[in-house]
């Protein structure tokens, strides 16, 4: 790993990532979001990053489901990239916002028709009797929406996670690791090296 690299963590970041998208054989931008409510129980779920820059990463979600209420509650989130066929980590820790309407707009509406019916026929993580339930409704929502756009549901929204911590794993021999771990104090990024 270049320790003398970049001193900003996205910029890095963006390096990794790209090498991820041409070498990672399968779902490159798949990251683990671990969140915690109010009571500080904790669950982790895999989900799909959609954008980044300088202000964060953004994934999208059902407002309701267990992520969007853990994030009501606390905003303090958790996510991890890893990359096996790389041998590389990114651990990312900060705070998740929602994104701004025109922004959910925009993105839900590149999504494809299924996606988008099914963003409005599943309750997400509720409980459900039965898969005919769930059925039911893509079909009242295929039929509701024939021939016209569909509209992102009020319910359905992204979430930008602002970084406070970055760290980047790369694999050495003998468990020895490179760990670069990057911090936002005020505006500014501090970088130091870990032990492995």
């Amino acid at each position: 790993m270049d320790t003398d690299g970049s001193s900003n963590p996205i910029k890095l970041f963006g390096s990794w990532f790209e090498e991820a998208e041409a070498k990672e054989p399968d779902i490159p931008n798949a990251m683990s979001l671990s969140s915690a409510n109010s009571e500080g129980r904790v669950s982790s779920r895999m989900v799909l990053l959609k954008a980044y820059d300088q202000r964060g990463f953004v994934f999208y979600t059902n407002i309701g489901s267990r992520k969007g209420r853990d994030i009501a509650e606390n905003r303090s989130v958790a996510l991890l990239f890893h990359w096996k066929s790389l041998k590389r980590q990114i651990r990312i820790t900060g705070a998740a916002e929602k994104v701004d309407g025109e922004e959910a707009d925009t993105y839900f509406a590149s999504r494809s028709r299924g996606s988008q019916v099914g963003a409005w026929a599943s309750r997400q993580s509720d409980h459900l009797r039965s898969r005919d339930l769930l059925e039911d409704a893509i079909r009242e929502f295929e039929k509701e929406f024939a021939d016209k756009a569909i509209p992102r549901p009020p319910f359905w929204t992204g979430y930008r996670v602002i970084p406070h911590e970055i760290e980047f794993w790369d694999e050495g021999e003998f468990r020895l690791h490179d760990r670069i771990l990057y911090s936002l104090e005020g505006s500014v990024w501090s970088k130091s090296l870990l032990y492995p």
